[in-house]
């Protein structure tokens, strides 16, 4: 393997932001090419990210593997994106008993996501696995991608399997039209909580020989699982060693992400200022302070009454000056 640096460019653009979690919470990202370009992969670990929804949701089993793996596919995914200001979100619209499950990216791959029914439990399935496709059931996968152009890329397929990684292939293949190969995996002990986790994306490029596609067919073929990859000690650099086992490839990238949630007090006081007559005359009836709650961070934010409709008469007094 020859591994080159990332040019200056390239270094600025996934620069990391440090944070002040000293480490915790952190996931390794690495993406590699083939010299050729005909393929590239992107690798991670995810463990702490989804040890940390973990805590945050208080997951069941099935759950966590769930909330897991379309967290790491949607931190893998938003690294595809340009620019700092673009974020991806995957939704999977299932009927099964785990509700809705929302997973948000920046282009750093920082990511965050909620499940709507976190307590859902099946038995396993006819393999003896976690019955991640059951809890979610049949339905539509929608990813937004929000590129500060005005109105967001909307991709729409139905659910494949509601496994997940089967799922984010069939994306790519119909919206994206770019053959991919997603790989996922999420292990949870029986306390519920994630012992390993990480995921791999696997692209061709356009042009790419029949030789090299059929020499990464046979490498992914006699692959362990991500998750027991990952149990076991490998590593981003040791899977993307096994993938492109044969090839010549460049590392061209690394950087860290983790789970971060951009909510504020600020951004839920607009929302309630921002509220409708019927809705806010509820609050009113009810006559206590009010409180609200992050649904992917779980941190509450509480108003008195009176500053949310001090707040209002104060919008309505700019609004009117506005218009006379």
């Amino acid at each position: 393997m020859r591994v080159r640096g990332t040019s200056k460019k390239e270094t600025e653009k996934r620069k990391p932001i440090v944070t002040s979690r000293k480490g915790q919470n952190m996931a390794i990202i690495k993406r590699a090419i083939t010299e050729d370009g005909s393929a590239r992969l992107f690798v991670m670990n995810s463990t702490d990210i989804v040890r940390r929804s973990c805590e945050i949701h208080h997951t069941s089993k099935t759950t966590t593997a769930l909330l897991g793996r379309t967290l790491t596919a949607a931190s893998l995914m938003g690294t595809l994106l340009k620019d700092r200001d673009n974020s991806l979100t995957v939704q999977l619209r299932g009927d099964g008993p785990a509700g809705l499950v929302v997973c948000t990216s920046d282009y750093m791959g920082n990511v965050r996501g909620y499940v709507e029914n976190p307590n859902a439990e099946l038995p396993p399935n006819a393999q003896g696995k976690l019955d991640v496709g059951g809890a979610v059931g049949k339905g539509t996968q929608y990813v937004n991608k929000d590129l500060a152009l005005g109105e967001p890329y909307i991709g729409v397929c139905p659910l494949v399997s509601g496994e997940v990684a089967e799922d984010i292939t069939s994306y790519f293949a119909n919206s994206e039209q770019t053959p991919t190969v997603c790989a996922l995996g999420v292990r949870v002990n029986t306390e519920n909580m994630c012992t390993a986790a990480g995921g791999y994306l696997l692209q061709l490029m356009p042009g790419a020989a029949d030789t090299i596609i059929d020499r990464l067919e046979a490498n992914i073929h006699v692959m362990n699982t991500v998750s027991k990859l990952i149990a076991d000690g490998k590593t981003a650099d040791d899977i993307i060693e096994m993938v492109f086992n044969g090839i010549p490839y460049t590392l061209f990238d690394e950087f860290t992400a983790e789970y971060r949630c951009n909510c504020d007090r600020n951004r839920y006081k607009n929302a309630l200022v921002g509220l409708n007559d019927t809705d806010m005359e509820e609050l009113v009836k009810a006559g206590t302070d009010i409180e609200t709650s992050c649904r992917f961070c779980g941190a509450k934010y509480v108003f008195p009454l009176r500053e949310i409709l001090d707040a209002r008469a104060e919008k309505k007094q700019k609004q009117d000056a506005c218009e006379s």
